[in-house]
């Protein structure tokens, strides 16, 4: 027995000295912390990124004398000789590189978000803050250059593209379905919750050969990788309730968000400009789980909402109103990794699956659709020297969509295999490009394409550059037509963008010229897309504009604002258009001007916010020429108000269009002429002239502090 216990303990000492802990904290020269620098020993897979707080810890079976290497991408690597067994915890300090690559950042035609950004425009709690934004991540996009207002979508049109024109990722993974459906002239809305992302990154042109099937832009959206702290947030709104709930392990952690909206209690005490046969009501949430390795990080990300609504509406066409019913389930989950390997390699690689079924009641036509949509992304990058980075991967793109209405059947199969590549090259200190190119194969149309992405990007001076950025873009058709028709081609476009930042402290002024340019549009000769019209890529079309935006929150005490403003000049020749002609969408003018303000003896922040867009053209049939007519100008003052009740319960209330201003988008004409030879018009307008909104949010932590109010 005893020669039994004697080889245990000898076996438990050779184990516990063949496993030694290798841990640290990688800071700058002003002892700030360096997060994903790579630590490993030289000539083993023994290693680890440093985390956010410049942390790093792994386990070697490594003995004796090792070279400890350490690397950071625009800082000067260092190599530190140890010895294993007295090996004790420690500080490196890694020195800025000559040739710092964060000096200069390429940003024409991008617009980041989140607290960490250098060139941050949107923190996460603006999502909520902004009045006039009903919680809904695109709705605050609206507020910022080179987007359109098209109150009777609610979907991002951006530079003169259509909605369909921009494409949503989260955690690098695309979403085929990012809004809710809904009915005629009723605005959607996006399926996921700003309380789970720590930063969004849109992008209206130039952007990454990583991404591809959008013509004008995309929107790409970072969960939180590891939350502050356990927390249950619980809201009581007029429009419904909501719970979240944040838990927290030693390297894992799981977020949760549930929903319930129903517009019935509200519309009964202050009913809008619709006949509400079934208001609008859905439920649904979102979950996050995340497992952290000791050189990666690991998400499983889904959401899901079930919505319905039953209206009739009073159309010119239909005298007796029409009648729209829509029931929708959406679906989206994700898995993503992202970490590093080997000598400063870094892996990602994604995996999404989406599910959407619509079910409804067009006046006398029943319809449902299907849409099963997934994307497979892997990407491998790697700083070849201090002045030149690469990454490159492969993208699959799969999509089934199928549509019944009444008895006819359409649909189609989408498969796109895509690979990209792209370098960054660091010049000097102020001076960066990026070249790069993305390759596709279509094989529903059959098609393959070579798309190049190039970028460059000069410091003029502290906080000050100039971007430029061009880049050819591809994208098949939309559901509309190739449900229809399967012998059409991509459709393209090229962007030229120039761009002039100054960022500065709780500062940022950005100015950026553009031209886009069209090819190989959808056209067809029926009044809607059918089964029966007729098919082409003939059409064209140009958009060029201007933008600016300034955003501060240091000059007044409490205050923060920004203002935007876009001008766009853009024609298009395409879907069934007799001529070339600036689409309904498209307003020349758009100004926002956000603000809010904190005033501590009221434990409030008071915030509001003001948008303004020129009159939208409108084809009247009365006239000869096309699209010769203009709606009046847009104007819109929102306003709210989050009172601090104690340090973890916030009264929320807000007035979406104070003044109650009758805006127009558009009219609707009647399909036939009258006695007296005239096509009858209606005005296409608000689901609401006002919208008020009350709600109580409570917030349960063991600090007793944390509160809504940075989300609110």
């Amino acid at each position: 027995m005893k020669t039994i216990v004697s080889f245990l303990m000898l076996l438990i000492s050779i184990f516990t000295f063949a496993q030694t802990t290798i841990s640290g904290k990688i800071v700058d020269a002003k002892n700030k912390p360096i997060a994903n620098a790579n630590v490993f020993i030289d000539g083993t897979y023994d290693g680890s990124n440093s985390n956010e707080m410049g942390e790093f810890y792994f386990e070697t079976t490594t003995t004796a004398n090792q070279t400890l290497t350490v690397s950071a991408l625009t800082y000067e690597s260092i190599k530190i000789a140890i010895i294993i067994e007295k090996y004790q915890k420690q500080s490196i300090v890694l020195k800025s590189n000559a040739t710092e690559l964060n000096e200069v950042l390429i940003t024409a035609g991008t617009i980041e978000s989140g607290g960490k950004s250098r060139v941050s425009v949107l923190k996460p709690l603006d999502i909520l803050t902004t009045a006039g934004n009903p919680g809904d991540i695109v709705s605050a996009f609206k507020t910022l250059p080179g987007t359109q207002i098209v109150g009777e979508s609610g979907k991002l049109f951006v530079r003169g593209g259509e909605a369909n024109e921009t494409q949503t990722f989260i955690d690098g993974v695309r979403v085929a379905q990012p809004y809710l459906q809904t009915t005629n002239n009723v605005p959607t809305r996006s399926t996921f919750s700003p309380l789970l992302f720590k930063g969004t990154t849109f992008s209206t042109g130039g952007y990454s050969a990583e991404y591809g099937e959008a013509l004008s832009s995309v929107l790409i959206m970072n969960t939180i990788d590891e939350p502050d702290l356990e927390k249950t947030d619980i809201g009581l709104m007029s429009v419904g309730a909501s719970i979240g709930n944040t838990k927290k392990w030693k390297a894992n952690s799981l977020s949760l968000n549930t929903s319930y909206i129903n517009l019935k209690p509200y519309q009964s005490l202050l009913p809008d400009n619709i006949k509400w046969i079934k208001p609008y009501q859905s439920i649904g949430g979102e979950s996050v789980f995340r497992h952290r390795f000791d050189r990666g990080m690991l998400k499983f990300y889904t959401s899901y909402t079930a919505s319905n609504l039953d209206v009739k509406q009073d159309n010119i066409n239909y005298p007796d109103q029409l009648h729209l019913a829509n029931k929708n389930n959406n679906l989206y989950s994700n898995v993503s990794y992202k970490g590093g390997f080997g000598n400063n390699w870094n892996l990602f690689a994604g995996l999404s699956y989406g599910n959407s079924l619509n079910t409804g009641l067009f006046d006398i036509y029943n319809f449902s659709s299907t849409e099963n949509a997934s994307n497979i992304k892997l990407k491998l990058s790697k700083p070849i020297s201090v002045k030149v980075k690469t990454n490159f991967g492969v993208d699959y793109l799969y999509s089934n969509f199928s549509e019944t209405v009444n008895n006819y059947n359409s649909g189609f199969n989408s498969n796109i295999l895509a690979a990209f590549s792209e370098t960054d090259f660091l010049f000097s200190k102020n001076l960066i490009a990026k070249a790069g190119f993305r390759f596709s194969k279509n094989y529903l149309l059959k098609e393959n394409s070579i798309a190049p992405r190039l970028a460059l990007a000069y410091k003029i001076a502290k906080n000050q550059q100039f971007s430029l950025a061009y880049g050819t873009f591809g994208q098949a058709p939309k559901q509309d037509y190739l449900k229809y028709a399967k012998n059409l081609q991509f459709e393209k476009a090229q962007h030229y963008i120039l761009s002039y930042e100054y960022n500065n402290d709780k500062q940022i002024f950005k100015a950026e010229a553009y031209y886009k340019s069209y090819d190989n549009l959808v056209k067809y000769d029926t009044q809607t897309p059918l089964y029966n019209s007729n098919y082409t890529n003939n059409g064209s079309g140009y958009a060029k504009g201007v933008e600016l935006f300034w955003r501060d929150n240091k000059n007044i005490r409490n205050l923060e604002y920004w203002v935007s403003y876009s001008y766009i000049n853009t024609q298009r020749d395409y879907a069934n258009f007799p001529k070339t002609a600036t689409p309904s969408f498209v307003a020349d003018h758009t100004l926002s001007i956000v603000s809010k303000y904190w005033i501590p003896k009221w434990r409030s922040q008071i915030g509001g916010t003001y948008t303004f867009s020129s009159g939208r053209p409108f084809n009247n049939p009365n006239e000869t020429a096309f699209m010769n007519g203009k709606t009046q100008t847009y104007n819109n003052l929102s306003v709210n108000w989050a009172y601090l009740i104690s340090p973890q319960k916030i009264l929320f209330f807000s007035v979406t269009n104070i003044a109650g201003i009758k805006n127009v988008y558009g009219y609707n004409y009647s399909n036939t002429k009258d006695s007296n030879g005239i096509f009858q018009s209606q005005a296409i307008v608000p689901t609401a002239d006002r919208f008020f909104f009350v709600g109580f949010f409570w917030t349960l932590s063991k600090d007793k502090k944390t509160n809504q109010l940075e989300n609110m």
